[in-house]
Parts: C-alpha cells; sequence; structure tokens
C-alpha cells in the first residue's frame, strides 16, 4: 500500500507540472491578491461526495458539471472535462492565470482549478437560474418570459463577449458561444459560461486548430473550412442566438428538407423574400414593433454574413443591442419626438418615461423580472 501510495503521488506530481501548475504557483506567491485557487483532488472528492450522480448539474459532448461547497462556503460548479488536446496540456497553467483574472459582471468567474489528474478539472461560480436555452425552448419556457426581457438578457451577453474579446489581455475566443452556455443568475442577469475551453486569440494569424469544435446548428460556416478560429466565429455563432430569441426555434432541427433543419437558412431565406413575418414567433409580434424586430433581424443577418470580415464587431453588436433595448422601451419616441420637444420647451417637468429614454432602461424594472425563480444549471 505504500508503494502504491507513493506511485500515485508520483502520478499526481507529474499531471501537476504537465499542467503548468508550478508556473501557477509561481505566479500565485508573487500575486498574493490573486482570487484563485488549485485544489486537491481530495479536496474535490469530498465536496462532490466521490462525484455522486445526485450531485449532477449538467452533462454535455466535453464534461460533466457537478455541484459542490467549497472553501468559505461559497457554491460551486465543478466541470471535469472529458479531454484536453497536447497544446492544452502544456499552454493550461498560463491560460488559468490570465482567465482567472477575468473580472465582468456578465462573466461566470473562474475560481479555481485542479492539476494533479490526467485531465484538469475546472471550478466556477455557482449560477442558479439556469440558461437562456431553456428560458426559450426548455423547462423554464413556461415562464412566459417577455421580450425585452429576452433583449436585455441578449445585450448582457454581448457585453460580456466583447470584454473577452476587447478587454481581455490577450483577447480571448469563446469558440462555443450559444444559449445552453448562456447562465442567468438569481436576478436573471446573464452570465457567459464555459469560456475556459475556449483558446487565446493567437498573435500570429497563421496559427491554425487541427480539429473543428463547436456546436451543429452554431458553428461558423468559414471555420469550418478554414479551420481558422477568430472573433467574428463568436459573432456568427451570437447571430444564431438572436435567431432564437426572434423565432422560438432551435437552431438544428432533424427532420426536414436542407433550409427547414437549418435555422440560419430558414431566416436568411425569408429575408432574402422580405418575408420576416413569417418565421417571427407569434407573441413577439404581438409585443413589439416591426421596427425593433426589424433592427434586431438586420443585426443577425449581419452576425450571418458568409464573410468573418462583414460581419460586425462584438463591440458593434452589443452598442446595437443597447440601442433596440431604448427602442423597446420607448416604440413611440422616434413618432412623437417633435411634440416632446415641444413640451419641453414650454417648461414641462420630466416625466418618468424621459427619465427612460436617457438612461435606456425603465424607470421600474420590477415588471419585466420572472417571478418564479428555480435552482437548477446547465452544462454543455
Amino acid at each position: 500500500m505504500v508503494i502504491q501510495k507513493r506511485k500515485l503521488n508520483k502520478v499526481k506530481q507529474e499531471h501537476f507540472r504537465e499542467h503548468g501548475g508550478l508556473l501557477l504557483f509561481d505566479r500565485m506567491k508573487s500575486e498574493k491578491g490573486l482570487a484563485f485557487t488549485v485544489f486537491s483532488e481530495a479536496e474535490l472528492i469530498q465536496v462532490t461526495d466521490n462525484y455522486d450522480n445526485s450531485r449532477i448539474l449538467g452533462k454535455g459532448g466535453h464534461g460533466m458539471v457537478y455541484k459542490g461547497i467549497v472553501k468559505n462556503n461559497v457554491p460551486a460548479a465543478i466541470k471535469r472535462c472529458f479531454l484536453v488536446d497536447e497544446r492544452q496540456k502544456k499552454e493550461f497553467g498560463k491560460e488559468m492565470l490570465i482567465l482567472s483574472q477575468i473580472n465582468h459582471k456578465n462573466i461566470v468567474k473562474l475560481l479555481g482549478c485542479c492539476l494533479e489528474v490526467e485531465v484538469p478539472i475546472l471550478v466556477y461560480e455557482f449560477v442558479p437560474n439556469g440558461t437562456l436555452f431553456e428560458l426559450i425552448h426548455g423547462k423554464n419556457r413556461a415562464l412566459q418570459i417577455s421580450f425585452s426581457t429576452l433583449l436585455r438578457i441578449a445585450h448582457e451577453a454581448a457585453e460580456g463577449l466583447n470584454f473577452l474579446h476587447s478587454y481581455a489581455s490577450p483577447p480571448i475566443i469563446h469558440g462555443d458561444v450559444k444559449s445552453s452556455n448562456i447562465l442567468l443568475d438569481d436576478n436573471y442577469m446573464a452570465k457567459v459560461s464555459d469560456f475556459g475551453a475556449s483558446i487565446l486569440a493567437p498573435s500570429d494569424k497563421e496559427q491554425f486548430v487541427t480539429m473543428v469544435q463547436g456546436t451543429c446548428g452554431y458553428l461558423d460556416p468559414e471555420y469550418m473550412q478554414t479551420c481558422q478560429l477568430t472573433d467574428k466565429s463568436d459573432v456568427y455563432s451570437f447571430g444564431v442566438i438572436l435567431l432564437e430569441i426572434l423565432t422560438g426555434q432551435l437552431p438544428l432541427k432533424l427532420e426536414g428538407s436542407e433550409k427547414q433543419r437549418s435555422l440560419s437558412l430558414l431566416f436568411l431565406s425569408a429575408m432574402k423574400e422580405n418575408n420576416l413575418d413569417a418565421v417571427l414567433v407569434s407573441h413577439v409580434k404581438g409585443q413589439e414593433s416591426m421596427e425593433l424586430l426589424g433592427g434586431l433581424a438586420d443585426l443577425a443577418k449581419r452576425c450571418l454574413d458568409m464573410c468573418g470580415d462583414n460581419r460586425p464587431s462584438m463591440k458593434e453588436v452589443a452598442d446595437e443591442l443597447n440601442r433596440l433595448r431604448k427602442l423597446s422601451v420607448h416604440p413611440w419616441v422616434r413618432v412623437n419626438v417633435e411634440t416632446e420637444a415641444e413640451c419641453l420647451l414650454v417648461g414641462e417637468s420630466t416625466t418618468p418615461y424621459e427619465i427612460e429614454l436617457s438612461t435606456g432602461y425603465p424607470a421600474d424594472e420590477s415588471d419585466d423580472q420572472p417571478m418564479n425563480p428555480r435552482s437548477s444549471y446547465y452544462a454543455r
């Protein structure tokens, strides 16, 4: 037993070095304020009851996620990845350092990792209210979320992705943007998740990935042809999410013709025929003006351009969604703008509606929030 224990410890140490654990420890010592924890395998086994089935939060093609209570009584989502390639093994410690320093309200916080196992385990903050996918297609669909709330969630997710693309150093490409990777917190605020499986934007544009990864229905056609992942690949996938919000349909169906199976092809065909109304979900048409829906459809169309260079950046997407949110609050703004100006000139007092116009947010958003929060988590 002693010999076996020594062998096991040796294997753990090898895995730890292989995944860049020494680099992590050195940086954590030099930067004492770094909010990141390197967990032992024993710790994670304990907090998940040896990865008991009752602890499973979700399962996807890339790993299994369990709920556990880690240090300082913090609830966490613990992800055991199924595999990791050789490039990721060599760069894992370095990339974890970069990801651990990302702090944005619309991005799930990476709390730590475990490196003394063959495939590293990631530990994220726990986000309780399911996913955008569930709001549109799944169990939470019964909550009847308003279109303005879905638009807000999309805007927040776009802000999170824009942060990864523009403000992380080096920039981070998500690589698997989809509605099931947009989690919702206690207040139904969007948090982009699963960026731990993403890649750092290559400094050399000639770097290519060896295998196309992602989710069918969301994959950028240009990426599938070139095997080169860019920030515009994330933009394409986000365009598909906008289609889900507009149409209430799944990105990919298993039956029907090629055009009917692919939501992107169905939408682009409707736009080409100037027949957007045919693909819009019925309750959305009743809630919002066609000016707003047309603006959102046009943004989605630009995101889905076959040529990545022609697509907007995530910053442009976020800015346009912010503009559309203001239009959602005030569909009559442009029609009555002259009348309002005249009222202001004769000394009318500022109304709540004018406050909303200046900020882009309703004076009271309480009616915009779901009343039945639930505790769940969705893993891809």
